[in-house]
């Protein structure tokens, strides 16, 4: 078989770490499998690349930041072959642009194009373990660029599905894929088995087990996926396409996310267009809006808010006053002390009472919605920060306990 294996930072972050997943590695391969490891950076690396960067500039163009973040997951590999040198076996260690991981032009937050096969087939046919550096590619003029958050998931999910690997296993250091995040919830239950489009919506709304670049690639190209530890010896979680509870479990996850700003356009005036010029503003400047609520015509006027990341809530409250006569309204707030709670589950296509059962959880804990969403297999609702973990708790608790 041919396995493709992610280690994350916090699986690589020391040497006695990095001598436990050697010892993975080692199994796997002597299992007479083939195989394909992606690492990402140790531990903090790539925050304290970023610190060294800002002693210098402040400011630095993206470019050259890539080429210093790259430098990191450079270091996993080289050490990690090292390891595995250590225990006799062959290794080689290859970085994003000698694999030819081609990437577009966007540094920092670059898209893959195509992966080449051709040099990791090489070493696959020598019999050597391939340790490759995740996060990075090279872009057509042979800059080094990045892929930005989750960069790492996306690496290994692209490289097994261009060798059409049998599995795709990513490391962590939880066991899998649970309800909630089980740091944080009392209870939380480790799922065996996740939809694809569920994973998908978990990674979006602030689970940070998979970043949802990488299964949104694993479901396009069939990649055999699974989410496991690095730290105990247990079958983790598999991400496919159908699962064989998907009717038994009416929701599969909960997540929350606190990076979320909430802006109110009010005493806009209500005739067609009004959105279109508000939202069009916003999308030329590249900033993605999730949740709308428009109010009822109230004297020929109503109110529109929205969410939006809060990285982007200062920009976008520039924009939209910047703009206060195309758009035309009598004024605009924001706040930025808000998270958004989310249930995730396919089995809510085949289930009444969800959403109602959310509410009652957070009604009973006296947690006041703001804003709710909601799609096939989500539902999600705004509310204020400080009321986020407990959100979180009381609704599993609902769910299932």
């Amino acid at each position: 078989m041919l396995i493709v294996q992610k280690f994350g930072g916090s699986s690589v972050a020391d040497a006695e770490k990095i001598n436990r997943v050697a010892g993975i590695i080692a199994d796997t391969y002597c299992d007479n499998n083939d195989v394909v490891v992606i690492l990402s950076a140790q531990g903090d690396t790539t925050d304290d690349l970023l610190e060294k960067a800002a002693e210098i500039n402040p400011n630095p163009s993206k470019r050259e930041l890539d080429v210093l973040l790259s430098t990191g997951e450079q270091i996993s590999v080289a050490l990690m072959s090292m390891a595995l040198e250590r225990m006799g076996l062959p290794v080689v260690s290859l970085t994003g642009w000698q694999i030819q991981m081609s990437t577009n032009f966007e540094y920092g937050n670059a898209r893959i194009h195509k992966v080449s096969t051709e040099r990791i087939q090489q070493e696959l046919d020598k019999r050597r373990i391939v340790i490759i550096c995740g996060f990075q590619g090279v872009n057509g003029i042979g800059d080094i660029t990045t892929l930005g958050r989750g960069g790492s998931d996306t690496s290994a999910v692209a490289i097994a599905a261009a060798l059409h690997a049998d599995k795709c296993q990513i490391y962590t250091d939880v066991e899998g894929v649970f309800t909630a995040d089980p740091r944080k919830v009392e209870g939380a239950k480790k799922l065996d088995e996740i939809t694809y489009d569920e994973m998908m919506e978990l990674a979006s709304l602030g689970a940070q087990v998979l970043h949802n670049r990488s299964v949104e690639m694993a479901k396009r190209y069939s990649v055999d996926l699974e989410v496991l530890s690095s730290y105990v010896r247990k079958p983790g979680t598999k991400v496919k396409e159908v699962v064989k509870n998907v009717e038994q479990m009416k929701i599969s996850g909960i997540a929350k996310e606190t990076n979320v700003a909430r802006i109110a356009v009010c005493g806009v005036k209500d005739k067609p267009g009004i959105a279109f010029k508000l939202f069009r503003i916003l999308a030329k400047a590249k900033i993605n809006v999730d949740i709308i609520l428009q109010s009822i015509d109230r004297n020929g006027a109503n109110d529109i808010s929205f969410t939006v990341a809060e990285s982007d809530f200062k920009k976008a409250l520039e924009l939209v006053r910047e703009n206060k006569d195309v758009i035309g309204y009598d004024e605009v707030m924001g706040e930025t002390n808000v998270a958004k709670v989310s249930i995730v589950g396919a089995g809510m296509l085949s289930s009444s009472g969800i959403a109602s059962t959310m509410f009652e959880a957070l009604s009973d804990a006296g947690i006041n919605i703001q804003m709710i969403s909601t799609s096939e297999i989500k539902v999600s609702v705004l509310i204020d920060e400080y009321n986020a973990d407990q959100a979180v708790q009381v609704i599993h608790n609902k769910f299932f306990n």
